[in-house]
């Protein structure tokens, strides 16, 4: 096994980090949180265009931050290490933030405007629960 030098592992342990480093991006790992999101679900989240939000998202897969599966017309987005969010977190408090004010933000709950399947209700009609 051949030893790395310290540029090999700076460069290594920068990787991660500047593919992560706009705020924009945070804002994304934060929505996605510990769960997944789609992109009309970070789009109602953050309120930006499909196509801005698409760009990043490209990004972070490229990086290998992000994992993608399809579910039906929909494509959801996790993060492949959620210790990611301990980085973004210790990042927080570096820059006087609680990590409660972090937490509190990161993808907890369904947005009504969002109409993926994670966030908008299903809808049984009232024949199909009556017995024949």
């Amino acid at each position: 096994m051949k030893k790395q030098t310290l540029p090999q592992i700076s460069r290594q342990i920068a990787s991660p980090l500047s593919a992560i480093a706009s705020p924009q991006r945070i804002g994304i790992l934060l929505a996605i949180g510990t769960g997944e999101a789609c992109v009309c679900h970070l789009e109602a989240a953050l309120g930006w265009r499909q196509a801005y939000i698409s760009q990043h998202l490209m990004a972070l897969r490229k990086a290998d931050i992000l994992q993608d599966r399809r579910e039906g017309r929909y494509i959801f987005y996790s993060l492949k290490d959620a210790s990611i969010l301990d980085l973004v977190t210790a990042s927080a408090r570096l820059s006087g933030l609680s990590a409660e004010s972090v937490s509190a933000l990161t993808n907890t709950r369904t947005i009504p405007s969002c109409e993926c399947p994670h966030c908008a209700p299903v809808s049984i009609p009232v024949e199909s629960l009556k017995t024949a």
